[in-house]
């Protein structure tokens, strides 16, 4: 199996993930204008974004790591990029919500991305529920955990997930939905 942050790129698109069927030869793409845009012929998909402790200080918590933008600006430009997806949020500084939210979703939605903040280096409790669901988890974070302190180069959630997207900023989020967008349309994935 691929490593994680394994790095892929095509025509300037960029991503970090660990399943072979999300590399950048099986995404459907379409062109529009000088970007590259992923294009699928789906119904309506339901997504969460589930945040984990200190990312409900987004837009202020040391901006130099973790930038200006909030997490609201951050999802209006989502719902606008994404019509065909109905994108809804959760934040909690506490572990058992974060537990309790990701059982619930995986009930009412087709995807989850998580970016459990500290969580990740030290929550088997986390890794045990995502585990638990059939719900496919795209783990992000907004920095590039594996060039940061050594505690943040190991995630205890990543092995339960299926794939990891790191280290470009408020993007992450949108490469998460597009991540889910190709998970969920190519029927043949299987979950780790």
């Amino acid at each position: 199996p691929a490593q994680p942050f394994a790095h892929h790129k095509r025509q300037g698109w960029a991503f970090f993930a660990t399943p072979n069927h999300l590399s950048p030869e099986n995404l459907p793409i379409s062109r529009k204008g000088s970007t590259f845009t992923p294009s699928y012929d789906i119904e309506i998909m339901r997504i969460i974004i589930i945040n984990g402790p200190n990312l409900n200080l987004l837009g202020s918590r040391e901006p130099g790591i973790y930038g200006q933008e909030t997490m609201e600006d951050c999802l209006a430009s989502l719902r606008k990029r994404f019509p065909q997806v109905e994108i809804e949020y959760f934040q909690s500084n506490h572990e058992g919500a974060l537990v309790d939210r990701l059982q619930d979703a995986a009930a009412s939605h087709d995807g989850i991305i998580l970016n459990a903040a500290a969580y990740t280096h030290t929550s088997i409790a986390l890794l045990d529920t995502i585990r638990a669901i059939s719900t496919p988890v795209v783990e992000v974070h907004l920095s590039n955990v594996a060039a940061r302190e050594d505690f943040r180069h190991r995630s205890m959630i990543a092995p339960a997930c299926v794939g990891t997207i790191a280290g470009f900023g408020m993007d992450v989020y949108r490469l998460g939905v597009e991540a889910l967008l190709c998970f969920t349309h190519h029927p043949q994935s299987s979950r780790p």
